[in-house]
């Protein structure tokens, strides 16, 4: 019988508690290809010894045969609005008050969805053989994050941003009737640390964050290793880019020339929408070279000259600037009509552990809130499975005519060149 882990002792400390019914689990098979399962197969289960879990929010490991089980412990949060599961996973939603000032006739509350981003193992950055790769994406090595975490399932939105702090500094604001689902952009990375310190005391019990470069290549990634999410290569139906400059000798498509509103275009395979394109995405950590060997929780520089690592590309860029390994920096005073940030959370303390809501019939997956922690058989964790110098990206005029490539462009000249 497998066991959930409790924390009645205080943080860092973990014991055996009430058998713990097994909802969903991972299963890999020996080549690396994954299939998920709703319930386990009879036999595979084993006790855990409290030394299985690891941390106060552990994860355990079972093996039966050439099968690999990755079962982890979390825990509800308290400030989860609601609460569920899809088929992309664990998600939950927070509902931000709108105040009078910002929105006297329109919705009361902003909803955000974030997903679960479990702890895991990626190769971050690009092999030498991915095209039209830059020196400063290798050497291609493995990471190791130790630690899960929620993140907004799109950039952040006008509204959002409207909604914590009282204006909009948008160049593309979206129109009348578009609830400003447009993400915001034209803010610098120190105005970022400001609404996420006004996000958490909307938010009590949170501490809100950009992820770490790292993380936000893992949960671009999302389990992949081709050079984009959705595969070995992109078109404008599935990413907002600039069309006009195709990845890899590709065919050229549309540019819309402005951003769309979030969650317009597919999202990847763990439920994050426009990770590649749209706005470029703030990261917490600062530009830095990637280590030779393996590494554990990585971080660049957090020195306030350090310049700030964006990811992911934009409206305005060409597709290769939107692999998942491509890395940009931006001054952390910059604002650009190009760069928006999405962001994480997690709790600043115990969470109050509840079960995870169950399926409901007909239903991929439970929305809604959980059960009340104050009923019988709630209050154990509950348990979740699944699977060279660097080139100024991202640093583009703040405004002006906005056709073309900008002169200051990485790989602008070579672009040309290849499409001759």
């Amino acid at each position: 019988m497998l066991w959930a882990a409790e924390r009645p002792a205080g943080p860092g400390h973990s014991r055996l508690g009430s058998p713990l019914q097994i909802k969903r689990l991972q299963v890999s098979d020996a080549d690396g290809k994954s299939t998920r399962l709703l319930d386990p197969a009879a036999g595979v289960q084993r006790i855990a010894t409290a030394e299985s879990f690891a941390g106060p929010a552990g994860a355990l490991t079972l093996v039966a045969g050439h099968h690999r089980y990755l079962v982890s412990c979390i825990e509800r949060p308290e400030w989860a609005d609601e609460i569920g599961r899809d088929t992309f996973g664990l998600y939950v939603d927070i509902h931000v008050p709108v105040g009078q000032r910002t929105a006297p006739d329109g919705p009361q509350t902003v909803i955000q969805r974030l997903r679960y981003i479990e702890a895991g193992q990626f190769l971050m950055g690009s092999p030498e053989s991915e095209a039209e790769r830059e020196r400063n994406e290798g050497p291609q090595h493995a990471v190791t994050l130790t630690k899960g975490f929620w993140l907004a399932d799109s950039a952040c939105t006008q509204a959002l941003w409207q909604a914590v702090m009282g204006d909009n500094p948008s160049h593309f604001i979206s129109g009348k009737g578009g609830g400003g689902q447009h993400p915001v952009e034209n803010v610098s990375w120190d105005d970022v640390q400001r609404f996420l310190r006004g996000l958490e005391k909307l938010l009590p019990g949170t501490l809100a964050s950009l992820p770490s470069e790292a993380e936000w290549e893992y949960a671009c990634r999302a389990g992949t290793r081709t050079p984009f999410s959705f595969g070995d290569n992109i078109s404008p139906e599935e990413v907002n880019y600039s069309g006009e400059y195709p990845y890899n000798e590709g065919r050229k498509g549309l540019n819309r020339g402005a951003t769309v509103p979030v969650r317009t275009l597919p999202a990847n395979p763990w439920g994050l929408y426009e990770m590649h394109g749209n706005v470029w995405e703030w990261c917490a950590d600062g530009r830095r070279d990637y280590a030779a060997g393996d590494e554990t929780d990585p971080r660049g520089p957090e020195n306030r000259e350090a310049p700030r690592v964006v990811r992911g590309g934009s409206w305005y860029g060409g597709a290769w600037w939107l692999r998942s390994a491509f890395r940009g920096q931006g001054r952390r005073g910059g604002r650009i009509l190009s760069r928006g940030f999405r962001f994480s959370l997690r709790s600043s303390g115990s969470a109050g552990a509840t079960e995870w809501p169950a399926p409901r019939d007909g239903d991929d997956g439970a929305a809604g809130r959980g059960p009340d922690p104050a009923a019988p058989g709630t209050g154990a964790a509950f348990a979740a499975a699944r699977s060279a110098a660097a080139p100024s990206a991202g640093e583009f005029p703040a405004a002006g005519k906005l056709r073309g490539t900008p002169s200051r462009e990485p790989n602008r000249s070579k672009a040309k060149r290849s499409r001759r």
